[in-house]
C-alpha cells in the first residue's frame, strides 16, 4: 500500500475521526451490566461471538460489495445494499447507531471536498445513509485499498468493543491491549469471510444480541447509546 493510502486509512480508523463511535456499545453495555461480560475471558468471547456471527456474515461483507459498487460507479447497487444495511439492523438502538454515524462522515466527506462530483452524487442519492455506505464512498474517493478498508474497519470495530470494556468491566489497559492482540486472527478470518460470502449467506441472526439491544433502550442508567 502507498504511504498516502495507507495514512488515508489510518485517519479513517481512528477513534479519533468525529463521527460519534465512541458513544455506542451496540448491547455490550447490557452484557456487561447483566454479568455476561465481566472479565478479560468473558470480554474476549463476546466480541469474538458478535464478530463471527454478525459482523462477519453481514456488516463487513455488505461494506465489501459497497466498495465495489462506490468504485465501478454502480449508484443502483450503492442504494440496495445501503437498504438491506438499514433493514438489518433489528433495533432502534442499532438503526439510529448507523444512521447517525452515516451522516456524520457523509458530511464529513463532503466538507473535506474528498470526493469527486459523481460519488459525491450517488451518496448524497440516499434517503438515509448507512455508516457502511459514508465509509465506502471516502475510502473510494481516498483510494485506499477495499481489502486494507475492511481490515481497517474490523479492527477499528473491535476497538471500540475493547474500549468499552476498559472502561465499563472494568479492565486494565494493559488487560485492553492483550484482548486487542489476540483477536488478530479472528479479525483476518472475518476479512476473508467478508469477501468470499456469496449473497444468499449473509445473515446477522443473532436474536441474544438483539434482545439485549432491546433492553438496553429502557436500561435505567447507560453511558452509551446503544
Amino acid at each position: 500500500m502507498q504511504s498516502s493510502a495507507l495514512l488515508h486509512l489510518l485517519q479513517l480508523a481512528s477513534p479519533a475521526l468525529p463521527i460519534g463511535a465512541y458513544s455506542y456499545s451496540q448491547g455490550l453495555e447490557v452484557a456487561i451490566e447483566n454479568g455476561t461480560v465481566r472479565d478479560e475471558t468473558s470480554a474476549r468471547s463476546w466480541i469474538i461471538d458478535h464478530l463471527q456471527q454478525v459482523v462477519a456474515h453481514c456488516e463487513a461483507p455488505i461494506l465489501w460489495r459497497l466498495l465495489q459498487a462506490f468504485a465501478s460507479d454502480d449508484s443502483a447497487a450503492v442504494h440496495y445494499w445501503s437498504d438491506y444495511f438499514i433493514a438489518a439492523r433489528d433495533t432502534a438502538e442499532f438503526r439510529a447507531e448507523t444512521i447517525q454515524m452515516g451522516y456524520s462522515l457523509g458530511k464529513l466527506v463532503t466538507d473535506l471536498h474528498i470526493a469527486d462530483p459523481q460519488l459525491l452524487a450517488i451518496l448524497h442519492s440516499l434517503t438515509e445513509v448507512p455508516l457502511p455506505a459514508a465509509l465506502a464512498c471516502a475510502a473510494v474517493a481516498l483510494q485506499v485499498p477495499h481489502e486494507s478498508v475492511l481490515l481497517g474497519s474490523l479492527f477499528s470495530w473491535a476497538e471500540n468493543q475493547v474500549i468499552v470494556c476498559v472502561k465499563s468491566v472494568p479492565l486494565g489497559q494493559v488487560a485492553g491491549q492483550r484482548l486487542l492482540l489476540s483477536l488478530r486472527a479472528e479479525l483476518e478470518l472475518a476479512a476473508v469471510t467478508a469477501q468470499q460470502l456469496p449473497d444468499h449467506a449473509l445473515s446477522s441472526w443473532a436474536p441474544g444480541l438483539s434482545l439485549l439491544s432491546m433492553q438496553h433502550e429502557v436500561q435505567y442508567s447507560r453511558l452509551y447509546r446503544s
